[in-house]
Parts: structure tokens; C-alpha cells; sequence
């Protein structure tokens, strides 16, 4: 199949998923993982209508997002990596949305940046439901709190909840604690479910689903 094929087969299962779930057309977003493929393995997807892309790494990122972007300016451009706070200026200054806010130290040079720039990109803050040492995000039972200390503290517009369950767990009771964590935060947006996942999420109330290798394939 080609990228072009792909894609469709992964909106038309996104379109089924929230039939299934009762859920309204056109209520989940499909963020397209880009991360590890070059402009050229990209832009058929992009020609063939998609105009919202996930990546990793910021310095990955500033290789090849600039000219597209500028190339075609409706491009919506997600950070879904860990961001380091020395990174933060170029995280404001090239991506759309940031997903992956799960500390103070980040909280704090973000808003620093978006104060200098005056451009705020969107923001999520990541929670790691599985509490897995090696992965990012802040811990359910601190979510709340740390939303609160983003809005008031330091006045970031907080947007919605972004998680990675565990590879080896069953992946819903993750997307249900992440709907019940924002529904305590008032928060309304939901980025969880992957290629293997995503149907699974999107009954659990995700709102933007992250799907990498079932658009450009393996990496």
C-alpha cells in the first residue's frame, strides 16, 4: 500500500471507531507521526490531505518542519517527545501544540519562552499511568495539581491530557484513567491511542489519536 492508501484505511477505521462508540463524526483528530522520516516521505501524506503531524525530537524537527511549514501554512505541528527545558525556545518557536509538559522546570521555561516569543503554542500535560520509571510524565495521583500550579502559577492555558500506556498492559484502563484525570481537571481534550491502540482509545474518549507506522510504515 502506499503512504496515500494508508493513511485512508487509518481515516476510514478512525471514522468506523467512533460510529462504534457513539461518538460524533469528525470528533477525533489524527495526528500522524512523522518522527524518523525525511520531507520526502512525508509530503505524500500531506499532498494527500493531512495537515496534522507529531514529532519526537526538537532538533529533528528543525531539519525538516520549517520549509514544509512555510510550504504549506496550515500544517498543525505536535511535539510528542520528552522536552528538555534547554530546548524549550525552539519547542515554542516551531510546534503548534506541546504535549509532553510534566514538570515544573518545563512548565516554567515554557512560559518564560512564550512570554520572550509572544507565540503560545497549545499545551498538554503528559501523565504516566503505567508509572514506568523509564518513561515521562507526571503521576496520576499529581495531575490535578500540576494543571492547577500551570494555570495559576504560571498562567498556561492548559489544553488536555496526553498518556502512553504501558506496551505490555492492556491499554484501557490507562485511557479510562486518563479520561477520569481530566474530567477532575475540567479539561475536555484526550491525545492517547497509537497504531496498535487507537480504536481502543477513541471508545475511551480520546480526542486526537497519534498513528505512526500504519501511515508511513515500519521505521
Amino acid at each position: 500500500m502506499t503512504t496515500e492508501e494508508r493513511l485512508q484505511d487509518v481515516l476510514s477505521r478512525i471514522e468506523a471507531a467512533e460510529r462504534q462508540a457513539s461518538r460524533a463524526a469528525q470528533s477525533v483528530s489524527l495526528v500522524a507521526v512523522s518522527k524518523t522520516f525525511d520531507t520526502e516521505a512525508i509530503r505524500p501524506a500531506i499532498l494527500a490531505g493531512q495537515r496534522i503531524f507529531g514529532e519526537n525530537r526538537v532538533q529533528e524537527s528543525q531539519g525538516k518542519w520549517p520549509a514544509l511549514k512555510a510550504e504549506f501554512s496550515d500544517i498543525e505541528l505536535h511535539l510528542i517527545g520528552p522536552l528538555q527545558s534547554n530546548k524549550a525556545g525552539d519547542a515554542v518557536a516551531l510546534f503548534d501544540v506541546i504535549e509532553t509538559v510534566d514538570r515544573e522546570k518545563i512548565a516554567r521555561a515554557l512560559a518564560e519562552e512564550m512570554g520572550k516569543q509572544g507565540r503560545k503554542p497549545r499545551l498538554y500535560v503528559q501523565v504516566n499511568t503505567g508509572l514506568e520509571p523509564q518513561k515521562a510524565g507526571i503521576s496520576p495521583k499529581d495531575t490535578k495539581a500540576f494543571v492547577d500550579f500551570c494555570r495559576v502559577e504560571l498562567g498556561l492555558g492548559i489544553e488536555g491530557l496526553m498518556c502512553i500506556p504501558p506496551a505490555d498492559e492492556n491499554p484501557g484502563p490507562h485511557f479510562a484513567l486518563l479520561a477520569k484525570l481530566a474530567a477532575q481537571c475540567g479539561l475536555e481534550k484526550l491525545s492517547m491511542g497509537m497504531s496498535n491502540d487507537f480504536e481502543t482509545a477513541i471508545h475511551f474518549g480520546a480526542t486526537s489519536v497519534r498513528v505512526g507506522s500504519a501511515i508511513f510504515g515500519n521505521r
